[in-house]
């Protein structure tokens, strides 16, 4: 016999009052499904910053991406929103072309989720006594990089030689 699919509800919390997401159970299982992706589009915050790797083996590429989120206030009708920034790095022949873009470019990136643990001493700690402190940091492996045309430009751009004399 098949395995049939319940439906169970799992209620996020939400500061935006969104509704329960269903959970697949299967036979009495949870049924999950991995993966590690990322999907963004917004605007380059600053120039592309090209970096040498700890071992000057490889150089890599640093962008700093901002993406804006909007959402309507229930209680007092008004607009909100929050910019978010992400570190996006790319490696090999996409980051020579990531290098080459420059501040405001409307880009979409697609890569994975990655994080680092260092282990920082603290200001004002003795040398033979050192304060640390461990911090996690997130940032985006780009895989892709689309170059997103605004259509403001396009029209500016569009028709400036085909004006009749």
């Amino acid at each position: 016999m098949p395995a049939v699919p319940l439906f169970a509800l799992q209620s996020p919390p939400s500061e935006r009052g969104l509704s329960a997401q269903p959970i697949f159970v299967y036979q009495n299982r949870l049924k999950f499904h991995i993966k590690n992706s990322v999907n963004l589009i917004g605007f380059l915050g600053k120039e592309a910053e090209v970096k040498a790797a700890q071992d000057n083996s490889t150089n890599f590429t640093v962008l700093s991406l901002a993406t804006k989120e909007s959402w309507k206030n229930k209680q007092t009708n008004e607009w909100k929103s929050r910019t978010e920034w992400h570190r996006i790095l790319v490696f090999g022949k996409l980051g020579d072309f990531a290098a080459t873009l420059t501040k405001g470019a409307h880009i979409e990136v697609e890569g994975t989720l990655r994080s680092r643990e260092q282990t920082l001493e603290l200001k004002g700690s003795s040398k033979k006594n050192p304060e640390t402190k461990n911090v996690r940091s997130w940032f985006v492996r780009a895989e892709s990089i689309r170059k997103l045309d605004r259509a403001e430009k396009a029209g500016e751009d569009a028709g400036v030689d085909d004006v009749p004399c």
